[in-house]
């Protein structure tokens, strides 16, 4: 992998690995890869990864999560979900080295989809580690940074807007706002970053070196975008941080995004979850960004 997170061939190189994973969570993940296997099993699942800091081996004990994709044989349902939730929160209280835990869920078939293969397709091979089964890589193409997996990964924004507004309103304690916040926040550093992708040419998960790319193109907003990164690794209370970023920054960033790449192919309702797009209820289930 090179300085802009490209293979010799100019693809984009898949950035974990499992042994990357520092030692201090080598216990979490063996606990995780356990426990899916045993509720899952081989007649829902089909595979298992991880994603997120962990294995890309920047994650701190205490303060990181750990996030894992489950591409099952058939759709979740919501015993799946329930299942994932038990999980979730056993691993968050047998291990005090991870500050949460967040398992999406999604069809196998769904994220080799046409429609998911610029978004949850992406996210999977480029994106995700494999832990438990056969990896579905193998079935999708190699991602190059271009202005067709901007608009599919993140050309969307101004369908959240709404519900960050809606969120914000309803938030009456500041743990609610920090949790907000945080979700916000890494998800319009990631949306300033594959902005620029395509011109930048590589890619990168992390919050700095993503703020900082951005500003090379838009130097008007890089403090704006810089208070997006640091608020994304420490989340913030203040409803005034959360304000900027939800009625500011994110509608300009909409914008501009729009006018650049393109709206997002619409999704159906059940169509899966994936950070590339979309937060999850828990924060921003560690995104890929940390």
């Amino acid at each position: 992998m090179d300085e802009r997170g490209l293979d010799r061939d100019g693809a984009i190189a898949r950035e974990g690995a499992l042994d990357r994973v520092p030692a201090a969570f080598a216990p979490v993940v063996d606990a995780a890869r356990a426990r899916i296997g045993e509720t899952f099993g081989g007649a829902r699942l089909h595979s298992a990864y991880l994603y997120g800091s962990i294995p890309r081996g920047t994650a701190v004990p205490g303060v990181s999560d750990l996030d894992l994709q489950l591409a099952l044989l058939d759709e979740p349902t919501e015993a799946d979900r329930a299942d994932a939730r038990a999980i979730e929160a056993a691993l968050d209280r047998a291990f005090p080295q991870i500050d949460g835990v967040g398992i999406l869920l999604a069809g196998s078939r769904a994220l080799l989809s046409e429609l998911e293969r610029h978004d949850g397709g992406f996210f999977v091979a480029c994106l995700c580690t494999p832990l438990l089964g056969p990896d579905l890589a193998e079935h999708l193409p190699r991602y190059r940074p271009t202005s067709l997996l901007a608009r599919e990964t993140n050309g969307d924004l101004h369908l959240v807007l709404p519900r960050w507004r809606a969120r914000a309103a309803e938030a009456v304690t500041g743990a609610d706002r920090k949790a907000l916040s945080r979700i916000v926040a890494r998800r319009l550093v990631r949306t300033g970053f594959t902005l620029v992708m395509p011109r930048w040419g590589g890619w990168t998960s992390d919050l700095d070196e993503s703020a900082e790319l951005f500003g090379r193109y838009y130097p008007e907003r890089v403090e704006q975008m810089r208070i997006a990164a640091a608020v994304g690794r420490t989340p913030s209370a203040d409803p005034a941080a959360l304000g900027g970023l939800i009625d500011d920054l994110g509608p300009w960033l909409a914008a501009e995004y729009t006018a650049v790449h393109g709206e997002k192919t619409p999704r159906p309702l059940t169509a899966p979850t994936s950070p590339t797009h979309l937060s999850p209820s828990r924060g921003i289930r560690g995104a890929q960004m940390m």
